[in-house]
């Protein structure tokens, strides 16, 4: 059954939730929507079935009607290049699906990262994650005491990060009970958020949101991924400036992605955005090679290249750093420009 389009898009609609249920799933709805031909997209509709499409309004919004190369349309649009096999490219590219503790992945010393809730408001196709088996993390409530318990034990854990999926799909009642029992635990000295949804859902920044992200003795961190400065409306400027007044330190990691980011310009723009919008770029990654994905990476001399032209335009600090992820490794790993041989 073809989805019904709303008359009007519901970015301005108070309850994130609601604007949520409200999601593109149909291809063919966002097809209507955007004014583009069906007919130039039955292969690619196909790969819905690998990992399914799921977009909101507001995200949809700032995509341009008409374009099929338009970059955010290309982010979460299912393509016929999903199907293709390389061996080189694996359902678990950062050898997460066999954490010994579900629920934790403890890769760093420092940290422990939470898988909150595995859904995501919006499904990137490029995601490292979209083979992971969240259903065998999805914690109970003694579980989640048996995770506390663990992080309570460690006292080399002064960090504790939200992820998923995309934690902030959680209700903020579990959310405010779960950051009032961390800040009890006496080495924690930071909480962070690795989320999505509010970029493409702004009301999702709630003022419940705010007071239990907040106020705590815990310094509140909201990493954000955006890819392009097109995704900075706005109606994500206005939600972002109430978490920067609150106090939240507010940090961007990107995925450099072929046909979409893959310029200095875009690059450059996108830092120079975000700033504007009170983000500071922390990472851009060279994009994982998970299984699906192949047709959005780039060989490292490209990423190389880009990074030496945003050293030559950009300010240090509205540079990111170039790494990428290693199964096993204990931390990012900085990849090596060598800009001067």
């Amino acid at each position: 059954m073809t989805q019904i389009i709303p008359k009007k898009l519901i970015a301005v609609e108070n309850n994130w939730q609601k604007v949520l249920s409200s999601a593109f799933t149909d291809p063919l709805a966002l097809l209507k929507y955007l004014a583009l031909d069906p007919a130039k997209f039955t292969d690619d509709i196909a790969a819905r079935r690998l990992f399914p499409m799921r977009v909101p309004a507001p995200f949809a919004k700032r995509m341009e009607k008409g374009n099929p190369d338009d970059p955010l349309f290309r982010q979460v649009f299912p393509s016929k290049k999903e199907f293709n096999s390389d061996p080189n490219y694996l359902l678990d590219p950062l050898q997460e699906q066999s954490n010994s503790k579900p629920g934790v992945l403890h890769k760093y010393q420092s940290r422990v990262l939470l898988l909150v809730r595995g859904g995501c408001a919006v499904n990137c196709r490029y995601c490292f994650r979209r083979h992971f088996p969240y259903s065998d993390n999805h914690l109970n409530k003694q579980e989640w005491q048996e995770t506390l318990d663990y992080i309570r034990q460690d006292s080399k854990i002064n960090e504790v990060i939200y992820s998923g999926g995309d934690p902030l799909m959680a209700k903020d009642d579990f959310l405010a009970w779960l950051t009032d029992e961390i800040a009890q635990i006496d080495h924690i000295r930071r909480i962070r958020i690795h989320t999505r949804l509010p970029v493409v859902i702004p009301s999702r920044i709630t003022p419940e949101l705010i007071k239990w992200f907040t106020q705590t003795r815990l310094k509140p961190i909201m990493v954000l991924h955006i890819n392009h400065p097109q995704e900075i409306d706005q109606s994500l400027r206005d939600t972002l400036q109430k978490l920067t007044q609150a106090g939240v330190t507010l940090l961007n990691q990107g995925v450099l992605l072929k046909d979409i980011n893959d310029s200095a310009d875009v690059q450059v723009a996108l830092s120079e955005c975000l700033f504007d919008a009170g983000v500071l770029p922390y990472y851009l990654h060279v994009m994982d090679k998970v299984q699906g994905a192949q047709h959005f990476d780039h060989e490292d001399k490209i990423a190389k290249e880009i990074m030496a032209q945003m050293i030559k335009r950009l300010p240090g600090f509205l540079v990111p750093k170039l790494v990428r992820e290693i199964g096993g490794q204990p931390g990012k790993t900085p990849i090596d420009l060598n800009l001067h041989p």
